[in-house]
């Protein structure tokens, strides 16, 4: 499942009120037939809990459209059908800026929920000038990297610890996500947030890759090639555990995965699916789950992405079912009391490559939502592209 900006594929899905340009999802059906599908939108405040905005403040138009837009896949071992939307349509569109859940459900009954993705709409009322620099703290200079950011803008904010958040992701990770309420200096128009034990990110380190581009012919990456009538088994070479390893620099896509085709022309419906084995080896005493995330799976920690131990091969695997394409990964470790470590088998270090989103919201005197009035992504460009 993918959601961005048209144009600008894998992007971080920020729609501008008043712009031309769409938000494109895409999907496929792995039941092979066709089915009626219907979108609604859901408005949220900064926090992704539902707002009190109601849908007559934030929607212009209907609040429910199908999706007409599909494909079937073409001689594939894995049927599928293929679904495009391109977002706002004709008869619904957002009114109000901030965030936003996309549902998409069957038959016009909400109750059969098929998926859901969060996005963003963006009132541009806030300039963001912001810097990546080392730590502050010492201990943490070599594996840290932090964000000093300024706002400047013409909206009137009387109280900015209590009506203006400043959330910063990196490389769209909800796992890596920080939140800032207090600006160390504003005066009328500016707002300062250089706090030195503030926006504070472990740098980690570059995603593993994979290119599953050609069932044909066998990557670098890979170890074995596996096809029959009914399937393709896909075995990669194991990796190692890379927490002691000095930093190597490499390009990856920050997390990102592409649909891509080598046997055939058409990447969206020409490409197949295969079973991906992935296995981690580790001398560390795991107390906790290790799981496979990326942009693939929105970094979401699930049974499906949970690896297992294999006394016989003494490492830790498990099998995902993967498109044809090039995909960015990374193994966390979530320990017992269910927090994430996201640099358990990878280490950290100030010099990788790194995007952040910053998102600026606003709750203005008077009404009971939060508005998004400010973004923009910052990096240290380390990517292929």
């Amino acid at each position: 499942m993918q959601l961005y900006p048209e144009g600008e594929e894998n992007e971080f899905p920020v729609y501008q009120i008043g712009g031309n340009s769409k938000l494109l999802l895409s999907f496929d059906d792995l039941r092979g037939d066709v089915r009626n599908y219907y979108f609604c939108i859901v408005h949220c405040n900064e926090d992704w809990t539902p707002s009190r905005a109601t849908i007559l403040d934030y929607v212009d138009g209907f609040n429910e459209d199908r999706i007409n837009d599909f494909m079937p896949s073409k001689g594939t071992i894995q049927p599928y059908t293929r679904y495009t939307l391109a977002f706002p349509s004709a008869t619904l569109k957002p009114k109000l800026a901030g965030n936003y859940i996309l549902q998409v459900y069957e038959d016009g009954d909400k109750e059969r929920l098929l998926l859901t993705r969060r996005f963003y709409v963006l009132n541009d009322l806030v300039k963001i000038t912001a810097a990546i620099q080392p730590s502050l703290n010492v201990h943490k200079r070599p594996h840290n990297q932090k964000l000093n950011i300024d706002l400047s803008t013409a909206l009137t904010i009387p109280n900015p610890q209590r009506d203006l958040t400043v959330y910063v992701l990196q490389n769209q990770r909800p796992d890596r996500t920080l939140k800032l309420r207090q600006p160390n200096f504003f005066n009328t128009n500016l707002f300062r947030y250089n706090n030195a034990e503030t926006l504070d990110f472990e740098g980690g380190s570059e995603f593993r890759f994979v290119d599953l581009r050609s069932f044909r012919t066998a990557s670098e990456r890979v170890q074995s090639l596996q096809t029959s009538d009914s399937t393709i088994i896909v075995h990669l070479y194991t990796d190692n555990d890379q927490q002691q390893n000095s930093y190597a620099s490499t390009f990856d896509e920050n997390g990102r995965f592409y649909i891509r085709n080598q046997d055939f022309n058409d990447q969206t419906v020409d490409s197949d699916y295969a079973i991906v084995h992935f296995s981690l080896k580790t001398e560390k005493k795991v107390t906790g789950n290790i799981y496979i995330v990326g942009g693939f799976n929105n970094y979401t920690r699930t049974a499906e992405n949970k690896l297992q131990y294999d006394q016989t091969r003494d490492c830790w695997t498990t099998a995902l079912k993967l498109k044809q394409g090039l995909y960015d990964y990374t193994y966390v470790l979530e320990e017992p009391d269910k927090k994430a470590v996201t640099d358990a088998f990878s280490g950290s270090y100030f010099d990788t490559g790194n995007d952040y989103q910053i998102l600026i919201y606003n709750r203005r005197i008077g009404t009971y939502w939060d508005e998004l009035v400010g973004y923009r992504t910052i990096g240290i460009n380390n990517r292929k592209q």
